[in-house]
């Protein structure tokens, strides 16, 4: 039988995994949830990875795991981790993840519902038409292994100097979709030609393009630095860096078991492979990795791109008519070197964020000049019959949990399961009954992301405000969505 998990109560939102759990964890765990939330995240192996991930060398004041916590490769999805480089951090790619700088981008219309009235379901065939989607999908972008490197090495203005956007789309992109620390002479050949001709394509899993109708407003003078407002259309989109960065964290986890013995690195689970940060695999697995980040933010300003030219289409009309302006793009599996508070001395850190959010405050000399009076927009995705969010960063956030949030709702059923529990239901007619209009590649993927497969986001949400991590803005129902 598995030792249980001694949980001691900070507060109604805090839960800590005392470091004399286990030999060699180097700090606490700190779990964000409410009780119910805590007893569905006990039924699987993620409090015992928050543990985990607490032994890894250099780690600052906490492992960290966010309400929509759920079972993950090495790190919880949900976790954060902050390593000190100057005592010797480690990274480790299993805190990023598989599908690096997987994200949200939100697009505001000057469309409302009434609007959309009979037209929903033909503006989402026409959407679906035109954002190549589906496992292994090739998009319209063919890139030479030249032009690719480019693309890498540059982020997003690589996109917006060949047309697919305007400038401005940068300054509300997370780092401007910019990575400085990429090289293209780090990925893989295997990477790189993986990556070359899905640009400008959504992917499938849980990646979606979602219309949106803000459909509540909590926080009204955000909402207005936002352009948001009730009864407004919206459009999401959910996607990261496709095969390409599968492809470098896939790479550096299958050969980092050798890695870390080398270094004399030893930990519980063998899934938390890491090198330090200072050493030569440790650089190379982070220029690596800042190349997908940039991959990701291009893939999501060519999508974007994609979405408005349907709109200008299918309306029959200009992009300023229309609105169609970026919110903001945030990056929710991704490693950056940061500068924060420890103890009262500012440090630079490498902070592992895995299925979690920047969530940075009003202030921050990294967020836009329009949200400096609110905080940093935060988007925090449904899936296909639930609810969005648009939250902001809070001064907490920075003072506990490195400026980090939730990413979204978190999973609570595996894909097999969901598959068992649906079959032979058809998901897309029961969805088009609550007004809800689906189209994806395959059956398969609405079975496998039925909402019922995904924990409450709005009770995942309500912890993050009450926690005081980030606050609430606005509450977006989907009434169209695209999978692959």
């Amino acid at each position: 039988m598995a030792k249980e998990i001694p949980l001691e109560k900070i507060d109604d939102y805090r839960w800590r995994i005392p470091k004399k759990y286990m030999k060699g964890m180097r700090v606490d765990g700190i779990i964000y949830a409410n009780e119910k939330l805590l007893e569905q995240a006990k039924s699987e192996e993620a409090l015992q990875q928050v543990a985990n991930v607490a032994h890894l060398p250099g780690i600052v004041k906490h492992s960290l795991a966010m309400p929509d916590l759920h079972w993950g490769y090495g790190f919880v999805i949900g976790g954060v981790a902050a390593t000190d480089p100057a005592a010797d951090g480690v990274v480790s790619p299993g805190g990023i993840g598989y599908d690096i700088n997987c994200g949200v981008r939100l697009i505001r219309t000057n469309l409302t519902a009434e609007h959309l009235e009979g037209k929903t379901k033909k503006l989402v065939g026409k959407l679906f038409d035109n954002v190549p989607c589906g496992v292994g999908s090739s998009g319209k972008i063919r890139l030479s292994i030249q032009e690719e490197k480019e693309m890498l090495e540059k982020g997003s203005r690589w996109s917006i100097e060949r047309g697919y956007g305007f400038p401005e789309d940068l300054q509300f992109t997370e780092a401007d979709g910019f990575f400085s620390l990429a090289s293209a002479d780090a990925p893989s050949k295997r990477a790189l030609e993986r990556g070359k001709n899905q640009l400008g394509t959504l992917g499938s899993g849980n990646h979606f393009l979602e219309i949106q109708v803000v459909d509540r407003i909590f926080y009204r003078e955000a909402a207005e630095a936002m352009g948001l407002t009730e009864g407004q259309i919206c459009v999401m989109i959910h996607t990261g860096s496709r095969g390409f960065g599968y492809q470098v964290c896939d790479e550096h986890v299958k050969t980092w078991i050798q890695v870390s013995r080398k270094y004399g690195i030893d930990l519980p689970d063998r899934q938390l492979a890491s090198a330090p940060i200072n050493s030569k695999e440790g650089q190379d697995y982070i220029t690596a990795m800042a190349c997908g980040a940039n991959y990701a933010w291009n893939n999501r300003q060519c999508i974007m791109h994609w979405v408005r030219q349907t709109f200008i289409d299918f309306f029959d009309t200009s992009k300023d008519e229309l609105g169609l302006e970026l919110v903001y793009d945030v990056a929710h599996n991704i490693g950056k070197f940061e500068k924060h508070l420890v103890d009262g001395t500012e440090r630079e850190l490498f902070v592992h964020r895995k299925g979690a959010t920047r969530a940075f405050p009003a202030g921050h000399p990294e967020i836009p000049e329009k949200y400096q009076k609110v905080g940093q927009p935060v988007m925090i995705p449904g899936d296909m019959g639930t609810a969005s969010y648009v939250l902001v960063g809070n001064p907490l956030a920075m003072e506990q949990t490195w400026g980090t949030t939730c990413h979204g709702a978190g999973r609570m059923m595996s894909r097999r399961k969901a598959m068992q529990l649906t079959k032979g239901r058809a998901i897309d007619r029961e969805l088009e009954k609550r007004g809800i209009y689906v189209r994806a590649k395959g059956r398969r993927t609405l079975h496998e992301e039925v909402p019922e497969a995904y924990k409450d986001v709005d009770e995942v949400v309500k912890v993050v405000d009450a926690a005081g991590l980030s606050r609430r803005v606005a509450r977006l129902r989907p009434i169209g969505v695209v999978k692959g």
